[in-house]
């Protein structure tokens, strides 16, 4: 299938979900979402911080991978509503600074919003593709990304903007779904599973040699494979929970 036909694809996709404020298989209710943020590795303190953001999204909890300290600037790719960003910017601090790229419209407007209505003065959120970061090289201290990258028809080009943006000694936390066998083409054409991070999911070995062809030096490597009962009824398919150094 060709990139600009899965962009749209994905676009779309998570436009609708901006919209019905739901992105979870388990039905459309706080309580559903919530429960699922809560398998991922989020705790209650966390799911309630900002209630709005959390649309049912996500395979891990980048957040947990790596301590995000005061002052640092934290960049989140693919970020949604904003439901990473305001957890980061509580770490952060006022001295810090959170930014939020995304390139769906209705999800930066929605992030935007929550930003205001909770009063984040140290987050910004951008329109933008990942794989062409407008972002100043050597300006991050941090990224983080939850379920996004495999969304991308061009990774290699994510991870290269990644290693771009990236200070010296900066760290990535992901949290992504990977594949454990080839998926038939039937499912790779299958635009519910394109948008539900699978369609678009590259072998486990393949992701891991993508981020260590551009530089990066893979550092931690954790895998939740209940996912996929969990959440893709059986799909041959895990979430990789990685961290990894420039």
């Amino acid at each position: 299938m060709h990139k600009q036909i899965i962009k749209k694809i994905v676009k779309e996709g998570y436009a609708k979900i901006a919209t019905t404020g739901c992105g979870c298989s388990c039905g459309c209710n706080q309580l559903n979402k919530d429960a699922l943020a809560k398998t991922l590795g989020y705790s209650t303190q966390e799911i309630k911080a900002v209630p709005e953001a959390n649309l049912g999204l996500g395979c891990g909890n980048p957040m947990a991978l790596g301590e995000i300290k005061e002052g640092m600037v934290v960049l989140d790719l693919g970020s949604g509503a904003g439901f990473d960003c305001f957890l980061a910017a509580k770490k952060v601090g006022s001295s810090g600074k959170v930014i939020g790229i995304d390139m769906t419209e209705q999800m930066i407007t929605k992030a935007r919003k929550n930003a205001s209505k909770y009063g984040f003065k140290n987050v910004e959120f951008r329109l933008g593709e990942i794989e062409e970061l407008p972002i100043d090289e050597n300006s991050i201290d941090v990224i983080i990304s939850n379920c996004v990258i495999n969304l991308s028809p061009d990774k290699s080009s994510v991870f290269r903007e990644a290693y771009r943006v990236l200070k010296e000694g900066g760290k990535l936390f992901v949290s992504d779904i990977v594949l454990l066998e080839p998926l038939s083409e039937v499912h790779r054409k299958d635009e519910n599973l394109i948008v539900r991070c699978v369609g678009g999911a590259v072998l486990k070995d393949e992701y891991l040699n993508l981020i260590r062809d551009v530089g990066f030096k893979v550092e931690r490597v954790s895998e939740d494979k209940k996912i996929s009962e969990r959440q893709y009824s059986g799909l041959p398919i895990e979430s990789l929970r990685i961290v990894a150094c420039k």
